[in-house]
């Protein structure tokens, strides 16, 4: 062989030692360090103590949630992991956990960039309703049908589509003598329903009103009592032996679910108490209702309305100060349970009065709509309370959701009427204030905290759900057509009950 040859195969046999050795004497990989996460993980449970609405609930035994346990679980776990996606996993399970569909994690910030200056409002050209209902957001949404086929059903008799005019209607024949008048609520937002906007923009072109985004609105909340008021007049007209609102698969929306339990009573209805987490920053709430309060009052209010009106003033602002006074160190959450009390000092919960507004009950017409609604939101419904006042029930599903809740735990509240079907999805209050998310310092993982509770009559967090007077939950290899035969010969066997 060559000396080059020679040299040539040792070089080829020499290298690969070299690299061998030198990896042997190069240092280990470094071992995962979990101490970010760990970190985040703290900011996590600090910002929960200072802003989440739910925690004290959470942190008692009727939560139905271990908090000291939880949290033990996830800190070991983080500690023993050994990667960043087992890290990520964890602390979004520890969230998860909880069960609070308003508590979530928010999408990623976007790239870094100027953002395109926001555009001017699009102008409304009053002759045209349907190119100003799409510019103000009205479209419909979601399906129109009953959550279960009901119009499958033998006998089942539509009286409006849900589409073109009004809420989706129709009468059920059960068995002789108990016919069922059904209507679908599919959300609890006045932009779901195109045909209200449609409506209200013709009747305010009719009436010579100006159009503008506010005088829409109002007007569309005006056309959801008058369409429910009718359609649960027209059920009293042929009548039915119950009225049945069915709020199942219906994602929630705003006041509206508070508001329209009044059309299906006529006995008094009272708006659940609220509170609010006492942070700084849930000033935005406090001061939103303040403004709203000192706007000057029409020169014909009496009184007793400008007394009613400095009253909820007061209750406003003294709620504002105590949203800087930190009462407790709620770190107690995490070592121990206590038992549910939402007055608690060391709940970090304020009373603000209800999701109504300030007050929880005003007898209809008691000051001018224009006075009563600053501190009373319901007023703006008086002139349709009582449109139904026979039995009445209220169909939920696990998919019952928030403001639903809301219409939902109303019925039982006030016994309005019962609730029939499946535990709702147990959302609770979730946002009155508009406030930046948590950010976590390493991993950056967005959160937003629900920031309000509604009680129940008995006292606990809505966020627990609202669990069916008369439970009709799926059964194996039933079919939804079954089952919603069912659900309405439940409904017979009750009302026959209590005949």
């Amino acid at each position: 062989m060559l000396p080059s040859a020679v040299s040539r195969v040792l070089t080829r046999l020499v290298l690969p030692l070299c690299a061998i050795a030198t990896t042997a004497m190069a240092d280990p990989a470094p071992k995962f360090d979990s101490r970010p996460w760990a970190d985040d993980f703290a900011a996590l449970k600090t910002g929960m103590e200072a802003r989440y609405a739910n925690l004290a609930w959470f942190a008692s035994p009727q939560g139905g949630v271990d908090l000291p346990a939880l949290e033990r679980r996830a800190r070991a776990a983080l500690a023993a992991t050994d990667n960043d996606s087992e890290a990520r996993r964890i602390i979004l399970d520890f969230v998860a956990a909880l069960g609070d569909g308003h508590f979530s994690r928010l999408p990623d910030d976007p790239a870094a960039g100027a953002a395109h200056p926001e555009p001017p409002k699009a102008k409304l050209n009053p002759g045209d309703p349907e190119t100003g209902c799409a510019a103000l957001g009205y479209a419909p949404r979601g399906h129109a049908g009953f959550s279960l086929p009901f119009e499958s059903l033998p006998g089942f008799t539509l009286t409006a589509d849900g589409l073109t005019h009004g809420f989706r209607a129709g009468l059920l024949p059960v068995r002789p003598g108990v016919t069922l008048g059904l209507v679908r609520i599919p959300e609890f937002r006045e932009t779901g329903t195109l045909w209200a906007c449609l409506e209200a923009w013709r009747g305010l072109v009719r009436q010579h009103k100006p159009i503008d985004a506010d005088a829409v609105t109002d007007a569309v909340q005006m056309q959801w009592f008058a369409v429910m008021s009718a359609t649960l007049r027209d059920f009293a007209a042929r009548r039915v032996a119950a009225v049945v609102a069915d709020v199942g698969n219906n994602s929630g929306g705003d006041d509206l679910s508070d508001w329209l339990p009044r059309l299906f009573t006529g006995q008094p209805v009272h708006s659940a108490r609220m509170l609010v987490a006492r942070a700084p920053a849930m000033s935005a709430y406090t001061e939103e209702e303040l403004t709203a309060l000192r706007k000057p009052l029409p020169g014909e209010a009496g009184p007793e309305a400008r007394e009613a009106v400095e009253h909820a003033i007061a209750g406003f602002e003294a709620d504002e100060k105590a949203m800087s006074v930190q009462v407790c160190d709620m770190s107690w959450v995490w070592r121990e349970q206590r038992p549910w009390q939402a007055e608690a000092p060391c709940s970090r919960l304020i009373d603000v009065g209800s999701a109504g507004g300030f007050l929880a009950y005003l007898a209809p017409h008691s000051f001018d709509v224009s006075v009563a609604k600053r501190f009373y939101w319901p007023a703006v419904a008086d002139d349709y309370i009582g449109a139904w006042t026979g039995p009445a029930y209220a169909v939920t599903d696990t998919h019952t959701y928030s403001a639903a809740e809301q219409f939902a735990a109303s019925f039982q509240n006030n016994r309005i009427g019962k609730t029939v079907g499946e535990h709702t999805a147990g959302d609770g209050c979730g946002f009155v204030a508009d406030l930046p998310p948590l950010v976590l310092p390493n991993s950056h993982l967005a959160f937003r905290m629900p920031n309000c509770v509604r009680l129940r009559a008995d006292g606990t967090d809505e966020v627990a759900g609202v669990a069916p007077d008369l439970p009709v939950t799926p059964l194996k290899d039933e079919s939804p057509r079954a089952r919603a035969a069912r659900l309405a010969e439940t409904i017979a066997d009750d009302l026959l009950k209590g005949r």
